[in-house]
């Protein structure tokens, strides 16, 4: 039986590569997108190899939009039309309104929503007639929480979450766009390991956010016909806003 075939942005670190490894285990063959990370994503690949799945790297700029337009037609050279596509792939830098920059905001908007935007109009253009194709955005929890903290990355997943909504209903009912929306996972680069203890001791749940859980949510939308337009948190209780603030 043909194995359905994901594409997954950001797919060689972090929960891009937990995501990948997750759709590869239920069986599909992936195409793993990455920016810099190339021999993080041909390890991937190597393994996934090992386990039967049919894996390809495909390295592209996202803030280039020539580069964007040819993911799709890539991945479908490689492996098969895509049935599945993940948009994880981000930029996170740090800004504040008063001190913008329209070089990071320029970035952060290409990579973060015009990015995934006109992916997923290159995916609608092939994806095939029947097996349920789908989109799955991952967004954050702040876009059900809004503070003005990392204000360009707040404002793009923002944009994104909406984007979400409109494009499910644009793609309807051939197919589907779904959202998923982190909380505390991984330590980041801008406050460590140290700012990642002190977020998750403010979430209603008490603990931090495992990546396979995240990948499992990408998984479940993946195969809910009948869900579309939704956002999924999945972020111990963070974007309640229960005690937990983002910022003093």
């Amino acid at each position: 039986m043909k194995r359905p075939v994901a594409l997954v942005t950001g797919g060689a670190r972090r929960i891009g590569a937990a995501i990948v490894r997750r759709l590869a285990e239920a069986g599909y063959d992936v195409a793993i997108h990455c920016g810099r990370s190339r021999e993080d994503a041909d390890a991937l690949a190597a393994d996934l190899g090992r386990t039967g799945a049919r894996a390809a790297v495909l390295q592209a700029d996202l803030a280039a939009l020539a580069e964007v337009a040819a993911i799709i037609t890539a991945a479908n050279a490689a492996l098969g039309p895509v049935s599945l596509l993940v948009n994880s792939a981000s930029r996170f830098d740090g800004d504040a309104l008063g001190g913008l920059d329209p070089v990071l905001w320029d970035a952060h908007f290409a990579v973060n929503l015009r990015a995934p935007v006109f992916l997923t109009e290159a995916f609608a253009r092939q994806a095939p007639d029947g097996g349920d194709p789908s989109v799955v955005n991952l967004l954050d929890q702040r876009v059900l929480r809004p503070n003005p903290s990392f204000f360009s990355y707040s404002l793009t997943k923002s944009a994104l979450h909406v984007a979400t909504t409109t494009m499910a209903q644009a793609l309807a009912p051939r197919i589907r766009v779904n959202g998923v929306a982190p909380g505390p996972t991984l330590a980041n680069v801008h406050d460590g390991d140290d700012g990642l203890k002190r977020e998750i001791a403010g979430v209603p749940l008490q603990h931090g956010v495992d990546p396979a859980e995240i990948a499992d949510a990408v998984l479940y939308l993946a195969r809910a016909p009948s869900v579309t337009g939704q956002t999924l948190a999945v972020d111990a209780g963070q974007h309640l806003g229960w005690r937990t603030p983002d910022f003093a």
